[in-house]
């Protein structure tokens, strides 16, 4: 399993601040607290992080991601009833741009802290048909 240490260290931060806070707040106040949770435990976290986003080779803007933890893993919490696929989908565009391999989306909505490994398949050339021909 791609980075299974820290992906479980994670989690068991974001458990902890679970813990610590309850469920329901805002999903920015989670956020802060893994990142000096993290931090604390001797990780390092980019909050920041800019990454230039081209099109055809031309600049159209710049992604600024979740949280990456060790510039291993993106980490998103949330307060939602369950991930969706738009979830997925970002998260996947994310690991794409950033060029990271893993991204947990984390829940924070009850007091059981559910997570989600999305991991960047490596995208292999495989010619298809055409189907519209």
């Amino acid at each position: 399993m791609i980075h299974e240490e820290l992906s479980g260290k994670i989690i068991g931060v974001a458990m902890d601040v679970l813990n610590e806070l309850k469920p329901g707040l805002d999903e920015k106040l989670y956020e802060r607290a893994m990142i000096i949770e993290l931090r604390r435990r001797g990780h390092v976290v980019d909050a920041q992080r800019n990454f230039p986003v081209s099109y055809r080779g031309e600049p159209i803007g710049n992604l600024i991601p979740d949280p990456i933890v060790d510039n291993k893993i993106i980490v998103d919490p949330k307060v939602v009833a369950s991930f969706n696929e738009a979830h997925v989908a970002q998260m996947i565009g994310y690991l794409s741009i950033s060029r990271l391999e893993l991204a947990l989306l984390l829940k924070f909505r009850s007091a059981r802290l559910e997570w989600e490994r999305i991991i960047q398949q490596q995208q292999s050339r495989v010619s298809l048909p055409d189907l519209h021909a």
